[in-house]
């Protein structure tokens, strides 16, 4: 069921057509864009589950391309670079225990096959903590090219996982609760002066702030640059935006603000 929805959002991007979903656009612009770049020309109508794809290219959404890329992509990186798991756990046993449950984790392997969303939000996510953890292990070079490296990626993986899907904000609240605990160890610090820790705190408003914040606004310039056309998901919107919509009833209408 979830495929026949994901899947429909993606060709309404491939067909610019604007819809209206709970979900931020990230994900499903990722699907879109897939389907696109592996010739999927957005026709398959996805009326219900189970309607056969016949000649319509749906590898590229479903998980060859896509999907499936994505999450071995990110099962890869815990269970190959055991380094940020021996670092938050402190025990190579827990570490590979924790290796050989995703390897086999026949949940992750299943929503890897299907046109969801749930293998690119679990992208965003481990990137987001495997950062974290790596910008955890520069602490002792602060401000060093791999210290601000790994903290922005941080960022740029809370602002995927929050343009997937809100569950994302669990994420941001556990960075959150690092990157508390980080500045309170460091106003602890007697040897480090005040001006110091206004930079390291400036510097992670701007990298676990202002840049997930700016690259999730990013995303919905995206979103509304992209889906041009008239759809199902004018009715939400008011007049003066659906007169800026191809195909609508009121399109070029002088609407009042």
């Amino acid at each position: 069921w979830d495929e026949t929805h994901f899947g429909k959002m993606g060709s309404y991007y491939i067909n610019r057509t604007f819809f209206f979903d709970v979900h931020p656009p990230l994900g499903k612009m990722l699907i879109g864009l897939a389907g696109y770049l592996s010739g999927y020309d957005g026709t398959f109508p996805f009326q219900k589950p189970g309607d056969r794809y016949e000649q319509h290219n749906y590898l590229g959404m479903r998980g060859v391309r896509l999907c499936r890329l994505v999450s071995s992509w990110a099962e890869f990186r815990v269970v190959f670079n055991l380094k940020p798991l021996l670092e938050l756990s402190k025990s190579l046993p827990a570490a590979l225990l924790t290796a050989f449950i995703l390897i086999f984790d026949t949940g992750c392997i299943t929503l890897s096959q299907y046109i969801l969303l749930d293998p690119i939000l679990m992208f965003f996510l481990m990137g987001a903590v495997l950062s974290m953890v790596k910008c955890n292990s520069c602490a002792d070079r602060p401000f060093s090219a791999s210290w601000w490296f790994w903290l922005s990626l941080t960022g740029v993986g809370l602002a995927g996982a929050m343009g997937v899907k809100f569950v994302g904000l669990f994420v941001v609240l556990l960075v959150g609760l690092n990157t508390i605990y980080d500045l309170w160890d460091l106003l602890g610090n007697l040897s480090l002066t005040l001006v110091m820790f206004g930079k390291h705190l400036l510097a992670r408003v701007l990298c676990l702030i202002v840049l997930p914040l700016a690259l999730y606004t990013a995303m919905f310039a995206v979103h509304f640059a992209v889906l041009n056309r008239s759809g199902p998901g004018d009715g939400f919107f008011s007049s003066a935006f659906q007169s800026q919509l191809i195909g609508n009833n009121l399109h070029n209408v002088s609407v009042p603000e």
